[in-house]
């Protein structure tokens, strides 16, 4: 893959610059701007090698038509803001576009297309739009892992027609992801939660290939405890999730590599209610399991110290109400202190996983984190990203 940073020739270049700002809006304000800032370095990078930009990227699933409420206009004021620079909003049908129409004069140099997903040839990964999008540029850089996954005309077409490259981030993403998927540094553990394990199937299994330990957290451990013969009193699980967790446990045999579900945990009678730790044992039909027990918190902790590499994704609980977010608090403090001691190399990846480290300010003390959803889960599976392929 060619790399941004190995390309040296950017002045008056114009760069077509895909990028994931699909963030959170509430009337008209950016209400998370995780992905933007993460971009920022990329388009300072671009700036000061006096090249002309011209940002590719969309909000929520417009399904090709025009939607007022998903204009990237609130996204163009924020970049305004934080550059501290004049961006303007191209709202031209880009089938009708010309390179010349994109800056008005020398003085511009940053330009942003109306929400991409406004044209129904994005998402069919047509042919033409791409040759038409890639006319408006010299140089396209993928700066948008979170895309990769999608066969997009932005995201892997347009290639075809443009020297492409991948960007800082997008590099930086693939070289942690494949430090915990190919050239791993053994011992490798990795903690995954959530509510749905189906959701999580081909990551588990694929990394039970791979990782000496996976443990088992949140509510998709329900299924394994209950699998295991336990009660689960009234908490969530899936049905028919039997055959699911056999393969697993399969797998990992064949592998040797060790599941670990908790032996404790923290339950209440609604997700509004206070703590009380109960052994495995000791689940009543009315209790509720929302978060891991001390017990299960101490090996967990006790697996961490005892590895070079962490994957994590997916809390341990309902960490919404702060009775239940212990366990996840504690298995972030743990974490990022090993991280930061330099004993440990750490990927988080996943929203509300990235939520938790928010809240206790520790984002910086971890090796990498992710924000790309699905194209993160999809890689952990082993599967081949179309925006990631059509760069190679």
């Amino acid at each position: 893959m060619k790399k941004l940073k190995d390309l040296e020739d950017l002045y008056q270049k114009i760069v077509l610059l895909r990028v994931d700002l699909n963030v959170p809006l509430k009337n008209g304000k950016v209400l998370d701007d995780t992905r933007i800032k993460k971009v920022i370095p990329t388009i300072l990078h671009l700036l000061n090698n006096n090249a002309k930009i011209v940002i590719i990227t969309h909000i929520g699933r417009p399904k090709g038509k025009k939607i007022d409420d998903l204009s990237l206009k609130p996204i163009c004021q924020y970049l305004k803001n934080e550059l501290s620079s004049e961006i303007r909003l191209i709202t031209k049908d880009v089938k009708n576009l010309n390179k010349e129409d994109l800056f008005q004069s020398s003085a511009e140099k940053i330009a942003l297309l109306e929400n991409i997903r406004f044209y129904p040839e994005e998402e069919s990964d047509d042919i033409e739009f791409a040759k038409k999008l890639a006319s408006l540029g010299d140089v396209y850089v993928n700066e948008a892992f979170s895309c990769s996954h999608r066969a997009h005309t932005s995201v892997s077409m347009i290639t075809r027609f443009i020297k492409s490259y991948g960007g800082l981030h997008l590099i930086n993403e693939i070289n942690a992801l494949n430090q915990i998927t190919h050239d791993i540094k053994r011992p490798i553990s990795c903690i995954i939660g959530g509510s749905k394990i189906s959701t999580k199937i081909d990551v588990i299994t694929n990394l039970a290939s791979k990782y000496n330990n996976i443990i088992i957290v949140g509510a998709m451990a329900n299924n394994f405890i209950k699998f295991n013969g336990h009660n689960i009193g009234k908490s969530f699980f899936e049905i028919n999730s039997d055959y699911i967790i056999k393969d697993i446990y399969d797998k990992a045999k064949i592998n040797q590599c060790k599941i670990f579900c908790p032996t404790d945990f923290s339950v209440g009678k609604s997700l509004k209610d206070t703590s009380k730790n109960k052994k495995i044992n000791e689940i009543e039909n009315d209790d509720l399991i929302l978060d891991i027990g001390l017990e299960t918190i101490a090996s967990v902790k006790n697996i961490i110290n005892n590895s070079k590499t962490i994957l994590w994704n997916g809390p341990a609980g309902y960490f919404e109400n702060e009775n239940f977010a212990i366990g996840s608090y504690e298995i972030a403090k743990e974490i990022s202190n090993k991280t930061n001691d330099n004993k440990l190399f750490s990927v988080i990846g996943g929203g509300d996983t990235v939520a938790v480290l928010n809240k206790l300010n520790l984002i910086s003390k971890i090796s990498f984190v992710s924000t790309a959803g699905g194209a993160f889960l999809e890689y952990l599976e082993g599967k081949k990203l179309p925006g990631i392929k059509s760069l190679n």
